[in-house]
C-alpha cells in the first residue's frame, strides 16, 4: 500500500463513515479496484482509519453526549450487543465477510430496504420525544440490535441505527445523531480490538500509513457530517438507497 492508496481510502472513510452506504463495504470495494493486496495488514488498515472519523464526532458533539449522563448511558447500553457479536464473531467476520461479494450483495439489499422505508416514513415525521435524551432504554437497545446486523460488511452501521431510531420514533435529524453518538464507543471498540489481535504484524513504516489514513478520514468526516445532517433534514435518505443499488450492481458485475 502507499500514502496515495492511504489517502484514497482516508477520503472515502471520512466520507462514508456516517452515511447509511456502509464505508468499510466501500473501501473494501475501492481497495478491490486499486488493486491493493487483500493482506491482514489492508483489513487493519480499513478498520483502525475509522478512529479519525470517530474523533471528528468526539470533537463536532462532545458538548452534547457527554453534558447529559443519562444519554451516555443509553448509548453505551445500545453499544452492547455489538461489542459481544464483534468478540465472539471476530475471526469469521474478518476471514469470511470482508470481500466484494458480499459487500454488494448487501449494499443492493440494504438500499432497497431504505428507500422502502425512507417513502413509508414522511420527511416531515415528527420525533415522539422533546429530545434525543428522552428515548428509553428499552428502545436504545433496539436500536444497538439493528447495530449488530452491521458487523456484515456493506450492511452499513449509520444505515442499520438509523433505521432503528427511525422505528423507535426518532425523527430522522435524531436518529442521525444517536448514530453519530453510538459510533463512538462501536468504532473505538473495533479500532482497539483490532489492534489488540494485529500489533504483532504491523511494521514501523505500517505505522505511518495507519497515521496518515486516519488524519485524512478526519477532515472528510467533519466536512460530511455537517452537510450529511443538512441534506438529510431536507430531502430524507432515499437517494442513498439508490445509491447502494447502483453501485452494488456495478461492483458486483466488476468482481466477477
Amino acid at each position: 500500500m502507499t500514502y496515495l492508496d492511504a489517502s484514497i481510502l482516508g477520503v472515502i472513510e471520512g466520507v462514508t463513515e456516517f452515511l447509511p452506504i456502509s464505508s468499510t463495504g466501500h473501501m473494501i470495494l475501492a481497495s478491490t479496484f486499486l488493486g491493493i493486496p487483500n493482506t491482514e495488514f489492508l483489513k487493519t488498515f480499513e478498520i483502525v482509519i475509522q478512529l479519525g472519523a470517530i474523533l471528528a464526532i468526539v470533537f463536532l458533539y462532545a458538548k452534547h453526549i457527554f453534558h447529559s449522563k443519562h444519554l451516555l448511558q443509553k448509548t453505551l447500553l445500545a453499544f452492547i450487543p455489538t461489542g459481544v457479536i464483534g468478540v465472539v464473531a471476530y475471526a469469521v467476520i474478518k476471514t469470511h465477510l470482508f470481500n466484494p461479494v458480499i459487500v454488494s450483495v448487501a449494499l443492493i439489499l440494504g438500499g432497497i430496504i431504505l428507500i422502502l422505508l425512507d417513502k413509508k416514513m414522511s420527511a416531515t415525521k415528527e420525533s415522539e420525544y422533546q429530545k434525543l435524551e428522552e428515548i428509553s432504554y428499552p428502545k436504545a437497545l433496539s436500536i444497538g440490535l439493528c447495530q449488530g446486523i452491521s458487523v456484515i460488511p456493506g450492511v452499513s452501521r449509520a444505515a442499520a441505527t438509523i433505521i432503528g431510531g427511525m422505528a423507535s420514533g426518532l425523527s430522522k435529524k435524531e436518529a442521525m445523531e444517536f448514530s453519530f453518538f453510538l459510533a463512538i464507543p462501536t468504532m473505538g471498540m473495533a479500532t482497539g480490538y483490532d489492534l489488540y489481535k494485529s500489533s504483532a504484524g504491523i511494521t514501523p513504516s505500517d505505522i505511518g500509513l495507519l497515521a496518515w489514513g486516519g488524519i485524512v478520514s478526519f477532515f472528510t468526516a467533519w466536512i460530511a457530517v455537517k452537510l450529511f445532517v443538512k441534506y438529510v433534514e431536507r430531502n430524507g435518505f432515499a437517494l442513498f438507497g439508490y445509491y447502494r443499488i447502483i453501485i452494488g450492481i456495478l461492483f458486483l458485475l466488476f468482481v466477477k
